[in-house]
């Protein structure tokens, strides 16, 4: 039960949250205030008849001492919209003196309380259709005993007057009810406007365009407060993410020089006639900076695009010349391989530079999986290029083939330091592929191992 209410709070907004959480409260209160109302419009009701046949029983009790008998025949008269009967009793229970509604019927009740003091009750009356009436008996001495008068009083109003209250309520309530939820369905919309803006506001920025802020509403409440919080919070990002930026880019620079020392020093020790275990250490410091440039250049690389986005040179492009390049390049690198190659001829525009960058650390990356084959294909339909490379290594899961391509990833069994990779190679090629407008996914060969599918826009056929 918890789990499914859990699931609809997630399923209902603020605003339809907020709007039935203070329409159960006004329906609860409303409830409640109408429960109250209405006892208390029936007991004051019940009060005012009470108090209406006291009079009249008081006004019948002083008539009884009129010898001419007129002022009583006055008193127990009622008017035309009067349902009051009266009815005076003896001792041993003999009705006297009765008004006509009740003439000849037994006593009305039994209450015969002692002179000066009164009794009520309310009761059926069988003479007035089995109806409810309010009794009051008040005890009186008179010239010829004591008497009881008896004055009844229907209680018709009382019922009509409750009937008219829950039925105003029963109508009231609910459309109260509604109204609270609709006006506060609107106002909260109205509301978190702002903070709807600054959701898609906030949805839009990037790596790229940390420089964007978001609205501050004109108003000075709790949403300009977040707001301006949330944009000094991306001054903070932003001035982080460029000095961040900067480093790796004068880092990468200053690098370069020392290293091309290396590799001039590196040159000629291996030009040297050194002992088979220096030459060994030397080959191996070669290999070494060859990654640490690789390194440097991806990492240049990533900040320029970081700073100002991929710049690419359009220009029309022969793929099918950059496989075979490629394909030329790993085969002489490692001959223990074998690289086989499926090529239509095909024609993009796109960088020559960044496209070739793109195959070459493709197929590194097979190579450094692969166990003895590495596979390549080129073909160009409905208007896309199609470039597939795979290797009969291990593969990826299938949970891992969108997080490779993130910066500095790699698969804990497969992309080991020892492999040489630096986990910037995807990264690098999948920025490069949608700079082009093109996708590159990660999929499983038929081997068993890795595929790296391309597609780009290119001619509606091959060239």
């Amino acid at each position: 039960m918890k789990g499914f209410v859990r699931r609809i709070r997630q399923r209902l907004g603020v605003r339809m949250r907020s709007a039935l959480a203070a329409s159960a409260v006004v329906a609860v209160a409303s409830v409640l205030t109408g429960v109250t109302f209405v006892i208390a419009a029936r007991w004051i009701l019940t009060n005012n008849v009470d108090q209406s046949t006291a009079d009249r029983a008081t006004q019948v009790a002083d008539a009884l001492d009129d010898p001419s008998r007129a002022s009583l025949r006055a008193v127990m008269t009622p008017s035309a919209r009067d349902r009051t009967v009266v009815q005076i009793v003896d001792p041993s229970g003999r009705v006297v003196v009765a008004s006509a509604a009740v003439a000849g019927a037994k006593p009305i009740s039994a209450l015969r309380p002692p002179a000066g003091e009164t009794g009520r009750e309310q009761r059926r009356l069988e003479v007035a259709h089995n109806e409810y009436f309010r009794i009051t008996a008040l005890g009186v001495d008179t010239a010829a005993g004591p008497r009881t008068v008896l004055v009844a009083q229907s209680i018709d109003e009382i019922d009509d007057g409750t009937e008219a209250a829950v039925g105003a309520l029963a109508i009231g309530l609910p459309l109260l009810t509604v109204i609270v939820g609709l006006a506060t369905f609107l106002f909260v919309g109205r509301t978190l406007r702002p903070v709807d803006a600054m959701r898609r506001q906030a949805d839009t920025i990037t790596g790229r365009s940390l420089h964007t802020r978001l609205p501050v509403p004109p108003t000075a409440d709790e949403i300009a407060a977040l707001a301006t919080t949330m944009n000094t919070m991306l001054d903070r990002i932003e001035a982080a993410t460029a000095a961040q930026h900067r480093f790796v880019a004068d880092a990468s620079h200053e690098l370069r020089s020392p290293l091309a020392t290396i590799h001039a020093g590196l040159d000629l020790l291996e030009a040297a006639d050194l002992p088979p275990s220096a030459g060994a250490h030397v080959t191996r410091m070669h290999r070494e900076s060859e990654r640490m440039a690789r390194l440097i250049a991806d990492l240049l690389l990533l900040a320029r695009v970081d700073e100002k986005g991929l710049q690419l040179r359009r220009e029309d492009v022969d793929l099918d010349d950059l496989v075979y390049a490629e394909r030329e390049r790993l085969a002489a690198q490692r001959p223990d391989l074998r690289v086989t190659v499926g090529v239509a001829p095909v024609r993009v525009s796109g960088d020559a530079h960044h496209l070739q960058r793109v195959l070459r650390n493709l197929l590194d990356n097979a190579a450094a999986h692969a166990k003895g084959n590495v596979e390549m294909t080129l073909s160009a339909a409905g208007g896309t290029a199609e470039i597939t490379v795979a290797d009969d290594g291990p593969g990826i899961p299938e949970a891992e083939r969108e997080r490779i391509f993130d910066r500095f990833v790699r698969l804990d069994d497969d992309r080991s330091r020892s492999g040489g990779g630096t986990g910037l190679g995807l990264a690098i090629a999948h920025d490069i592929v949608t700079a082009h407008g093109g996708i590159l996914t990660a999929e499983a060969a038929l081997s068993g191992g890795a595929l790296m599918r391309i597609h780009l826009p290119g001619p509606p056929d091959a060239a």
